[in-house]
């Protein structure tokens, strides 16, 4: 017997068909039944053995607020390429792969709704085995392939304050598979449309004390736009020592080089009858991305434990390689400290009591970037980021008032230093801004939570928080323009109210929640790239903004017969509400960027023999592409299927996963424009046409 569960979005939705709101409806009838422990995430239960991804998930439930958990292992009964395939059915989290590769535009609740497709992800703090990825110059997203991960962890917005995360978006945690976790060794091939190939190598295995994982992956796709090609090779790989029942340590490495070519944006009419189009190419390349960490775990006498975590993180960039007018030099070395103190089993008043002190700084040892012109070689400007940092201390405590209660308390104190210093410049600032930019800030970020256990199967939970969104450096300036801009921290106050559980052949989550943002990190193409010009984007400080919406999921196990032989059902839906609060300029306009309204759902047949069998779907509203409502992307709704086969000495697998069945011309992103005035215009990014990968894995 199989149950499959997720972290699922409820709410109305035009999208879904009467019988999945049927489904849904039946989640909150069943809340008066009694049962067992709620249901946070999605992750695959076989056998009794506890899985890494359900150790992780049981810890997540005293969380007093919206989390998930993805087992890594059933993504990769399908492609697995992207962060797209892996945040794939989780209400609220918005992934989508432009170009086919691993540039991904992710947002949590509107995060970064507006970030561009450029390599970045902005308003979400990303960590691989709790040590950060993100720096103060953002998140490298060639470190966002997912390779070698057992699960990924989702918390939504103040609920990732143990990682010493405070962004609007919260905070994705990958942990990494070990030689624990994954003996042996294994080999792993891929190929698709387009040109796409993925081959990976990966071995394991604990000797004595200590364990080792070492993986090697080579991926290239020549692209379906024209002249998309991209390829990338990387290494990952951590070794882990117990030195006594109180003392453990494990190293981590990973290192990647990619080289890729984007495709430029369209119009609609293009993305309609000729979404193959790249008259502006645009290249990148990374000649070895390396992340180098540490943690080590010390438990004392009393079961407190201390967990430090060093980490050196370092992203050089050649942006625009090819084609570009002005091709850009990209330092970036990050250094950073982690520390957790984590006590449980205290009381409190005679109250039980769980606590925990959290510290992390992450500093920009070396960071710059310098633009040179292509024709001539000549330098053309360099900016100095070089001394900006991030550090949060925070302290928590979890308070059982009663036998069905729980009290989570918390505050964070933030500081925040950004510099941007243009050192050379071959043009004149005639603007009313300066040439450099240095500042620190300081400031509180408070949460308050409660959980209820409803019943034995249901629990309640809401919380009040405080979030800050520090901009990362390149959004005060970098080789556009010979001027820096002021840009401040995004502030938010966010309520949030849900609940979470399981009756029967249902289990499943609805949250609701709503922010004040107060100086929205907002961003608008000034330019568009063209042969002569690349693009130029500006980001500013908005106006206030809200906000709010619902994330929706529940599971259904529809049949299932005595051998194990299952139908399995998985929804999610997700409604987005992001507008103005009284703009002078756009009054109470949406915010553009985002579908307001997405729902996914798969339906999965199952044998225990291996034999598996799926039916999936994924449809999206319109959305605004500019501040003044005036332009927006066509919604869609894509359709897919997947079958395969895992053998039950689990040594070997096959699939053959096939997308975009009834070949759909979409737009996977967006640009964001101030005022397209309601004319056609080059701002969306074409998604993939009809498309087949086929893989097979062997394990020995």
């Amino acid at each position: 017997m199989w149950k499959k569960s997720v972290n699922t979005v409820v709410r109305l939705n035009p999208l879904a068909t009467a019988s999945s709101l049927g489904v849904l409806l039946m989640l909150v009838q069943g809340m008066s039944v009694a049962a067992q422990d709620p249901t946070l995430a999605t992750v695959v239960v076989q056998g009794a053995g506890a899985s890494e991804a359900q150790k992780a998930e049981k810890q997540l439930k005293k969380v007093a607020g919206n989390t998930a958990v993805v087992d890594n292992r059933v993504i990769e009964q399908g492609r697995a390429a992207n962060a797209e395939d892996v945040l794939a059915l989780q209400p609220g989290v918005f992934a989508q792969a432009t170009s086919g590769s691993g540039a991904n535009k992710i947002s949590i609740r509107g995060s970064g709704l507006n970030t561009f497709y450029q390599g970045y992800v902005l308003g979400i703090k990303f960590l691989f085995d709790g040590l950060p990825l993100t720096g103060p110059g953002g998140t490298q997203e060639d470190m966002l392939d997912m390779a070698s991960v057992d699960h990924t962890e989702v918390l939504y917005g103040a609920n990732a304050y143990l990682y010493s995360a405070l962004s609007l978006g919260g905070a994705i945690n990958m942990v990494s598979k070990t030689g624990r976790t994954d003996p042996g060794n294994s080999v792993r091939l891929e190929a698709g449309s387009f040109g796409y190939r993925k081959q990976q190598l990966s071995t394991g295995g604990v000797v004595g004390d200590s364990d080792y994982y070492v993986s090697v992956l080579h991926n290239e796709r020549d692209g379906y736009q024209h002249d998309t090609s991209n390829k990338g090779q990387g290494l990952v790989a951590n070794f882990g020592y117990v030195f006594s029942p109180k003392l453990q340590t494990r190293f981590f490495l990973r290192y990647r080089e990619e080289t890729l070519t984007q495709g430029n944006a369209l119009t609609k009419y293009q993305l309609k009858h000729d979404p193959k189009s790249n008259e502006v190419p645009f290249g990148r390349k990374k000649d070895g991305s390396t992340l180098l960490g540490s943690k080590t775990t010390y438990t004392f006498d009393d079961d407190a434990k201390l967990e430090v975590g060093l980490g050196y993180n370092d992203y050089p960039l050649l942006n625009g390689w090819r084609y570009a007018a002005q091709p850009q030099d990209w330092r970036s070395k990050d250094l950073n400290l982690t520390l957790r103190y984590l006590r449980t089993g205290d009381t409190v008043f005679g109250l039980p009591s769980d606590s925990n002190l959290t510290f992390s700084t992450t500093r920009a040892w070396l960071a710059d970037v310098k633009s040179h012109s292509r024709t001539t070689g000549q330098t053309l400007q360099k900016t100095d980021y070089t001394g900006s940092r991030d550090t949060v201390f925070s302290v928590g405590n979890e308070l059982q008032l009663g036998e069905r209660t729980w009290l989570s308390s918390g505050v964070s104190w933030v500081d925040i230093k950004r510099k941007a210093d243009i050192q050379y410049t071959t043009s004149a600032n005639t603007s009313e801004f300066p040439s450099g930019v240095e500042y620190s800030e300081y400031d509180w970020a408070p949460r308050l939570g409660l959980r209820y256990q409803l019943t034995p199967e249901f629990e309640l939970f809401g919380n009040v928080s405080r979030s800050i969104d520090p901009p990362v450096t390149w959004q005060l300036g970098s080789t556009g323009t010979p001027y820096i801009r002021d840009v401040r921290p995004q502030k938010a106050n966010t309520v949030e109210f849900g609940i979470r559980g399981g009756h029967g052949i249902f289990d499943g989550s609805l949250t609701v929640y709503r922010s004040w943002v107060q100086k929205e990190l907002l961003s608008v193409v000034v330019r568009p790239a063209s042969a002569t010009e690349d693009q130029l984007i500006a980001t500013s400080n908005g106006s206030a903004t809200i906000h709010q919406g619902v994330e929706a999921g529940l599971n259904t196990v529809l049949w299932e017969n005595q051998n194990g032989d299952s139908v399995a059902l998985r929804q999610a839906y997700t409604y987005n509400d992001f507008h103005y609060r009284n703009d002078p300029v756009f009054g109470a306009n949406e915010l553009p960027g985002l579908p307001r309204q997405v729902y996914q759902a798969e339906l999965q047949y199952r044998q225990a023999t291996g034999f598996y069998a799926q039916l999936n779907a994924r449809a999206a509203s319109s959305y605004f592409v500019d501040f003044a409502n005036t332009l927006s992307a066509p919604s869609y709704v894509l359709w897919g299927a997947k079958i395969g086969y895992e053998a039950p000495s689990k040594k070997w697998e096959v699939f053959v996963d096939a997308r975009n069945l009834t070949n759909q011309r979409y737009a996977t992103a967006a640009n964001t424009t101030y005022d397209a005035k309601g004319q056609d215009s080059a701002n969306f990014f074409p998604g993939d046409p009809f498309n087949v990968t086929t893989g097979v894995a062997y394990h020995f």
